[in-house]
């Protein structure tokens, strides 16, 4: 399977008085301001790195449900928090929050397909940050 994704940036003025906006193709951004604000302080907004966690943490999550499924587990529920580490003028960490319900699952076993997922899912792959990950098996 093949395809692309679009999205775009627009951006005027210097970096500290300049505003931006990010949209992306199927609307669900639109025109979503963002800024030195909004990035490296507590400005309304979003930013890239927040971007990039929501990315993830959407990814991961579906790698995740793919391999239950692969091994005939039905996940009742899947929650992923990406934590995304800026530091020195780069993403240097990506840590993943998981908790997951799923009926019959072993926690071995629902470690070992977290663990493949964080390797295994195309945005685990693009980043060359550290990725870390703590998983919780609900009862």
């Amino acid at each position: 399977m093949k395809f692309t994704r679009n999205a775009s940036a627009t951006w005027k003025g210097r970096i500290k008085a300049g505003m931006g906006t990010i949209s992306t193709e199927s609307g669900v951004l639109d025109a979503a301001k963002y800024g030195f604000a909004t990035r490296f302080e507590d400005g309304k907004g979003t930013n890239p790195e927040e971007l990039i966690g929501a990315a993830h943490a959407g990814c991961y999550t579906m790698q995740l449900s793919a391999f239950l499924g692969e091994e005939d587990y039905n996940p009742e529920n899947l929650h992923t928090e990406a934590k995304v580490t800026f530091e020195d003028g780069a993403v240097t960490k990506v840590h993943l929050t998981l908790t997951g319900k799923v009926p019959e699952c072993s926690e071995d076993e629902f470690l070992k397909l977290a663990n493949k997922a964080k390797e295994n899912c195309p945005i685990s792959k693009l980043l060359k940050a550290e990725i870390t990950l703590d998983a919780t098996l609900e009862s």
